[in-house]
């Protein structure tokens, strides 16, 4: 009887303390994070990202390098207008027809470049003396500068010289050859040429 006194407290005991203990506590939730498709996708519009910003910095690099090219080619042919010889009649100073559509075309460019200065040079073919033939070439470069500043652009951005017979552009004795010889050319001494930025 006694026996059975002691092994129902020890059992009672032993029941208690393991309803108490409760075992192992649970384990802890794993730390939360993005999975791999979920960095996969990630890193994925990363590059994206990435290469569009380098298509938009490479396409801004290429319309920047065209643009320059057009304002580089219109600047060569501005160049080339200002440059254009004008020639004349023979023992002429008037301007010709001819010659005043190349003048008109130098216009625009002059009045868009106004620093721009020209050296008006005349020249006169081989017939003649040497005296009337510089006096000519002279008469022929002042046609032309009164001719630009008739139209508003100030005669004090030319100059004025004369070679004669100095300076043939084609040194031949023909009348194709003095037809060329009688003629102003323009030299550029001084300015920028301007040319616009917008298409």
């Amino acid at each position: 009887m006694r026996i059975t006194h002691l092994f129902v407290p020890v059992i009672a005991a032993t029941l208690i303390l393991s309803a108490c203990g409760g075992g192992d506590p649970p384990p802890p939730p794993m730390p939360g994070g993005p999975t791999q498709a979920e960095i996969d996708a990630r890193n994925d519009s990363i590059a994206a990202a990435g290469d569009a910003e380098q298509a938009r910095t490479e396409a801004e690099r290429d319309a920047q390098r065209r643009e320059q090219d057009r304002m580089n080619r219109e600047r060569d042919e501005a160049r080339e207008t200002l440059e254009a010889v004008v020639q004349f009649d023979y023992d002429e100073s008037d301007i010709t027809t001819a010659g005043e559509r190349l003048l008109r075309a130098k216009l625009p460019i002059l009045r868009s470049s106004p620093t721009v200065r020209l050296r008006l040079e005349g020249h006169a073919d081989e017939r003649g003396s040497t005296e009337y033939n510089l006096a000519l070439g002279s008469r022929r470069a002042e046609s032309v500068r009164d001719f630009l500043s008739g139209f508003g652009i100030s005669a004090d951005r030319f100059t004025t010289t004369s070679f004669g017979e100095e300076r043939p552009a084609v040194n031949r004795s023909d009348e194709s050859a003095w037809a060329q010889n009688r003629r102003v050319e323009f030299v550029i001494t001084g300015g920028q040429i301007v040319v616009s930025e917008d298409d």
